[in-house]
């Protein structure tokens, strides 16, 4: 993570955790539409506005990695679930723009 305090990943990291096969739950805040043009196998999904309802059934128990299109609504999920108590959420640096860009370019760009 980013710095003391600051609830936040790089993508890098992200890549790293998965492929050594560290326990992790990857949140994608963004709408429905967006999920269909591109997302990181596995993923959560539960649009922003609905995370309210979702939040309960979310696991506590690994690192819980908050995304979206450039990291804004994400980082607003990920400040409302530690607010909540979710104190292993984080945001994704750059969100999945950053991913394809420098994880995986053979995913869509929008």
């Amino acid at each position: 993570m980013a710095g003391p305090g600051r609830a936040e990943i790089e993508v890098e990291a992200l890549d790293a955790m998965l492929k050594g096969g560290q326990p992790v739950a990857i949140l994608d805040v963004r709408e429905p539409w967006e999920v269909d043009l591109c997302s990181i196998d596995g993923s959560i999904t539960i649009p922003l506005g609905q995370l309210p309802r979702h939040a309960a059934g979310l696991p506590t128990d690994r690192p819980l990695v908050g995304v979206c299109h450039h990291g804004f609504r994400s980082a607003q999920a990920v400040s409302w679930l530690r607010f909540q108590g979710f104190d292993r959420a984080v945001n994704l640096a750059g969100g999945i723009d950053a991913w394809a860009r420098r994880i995986d370019p053979t995913m869509k760009v929008y």
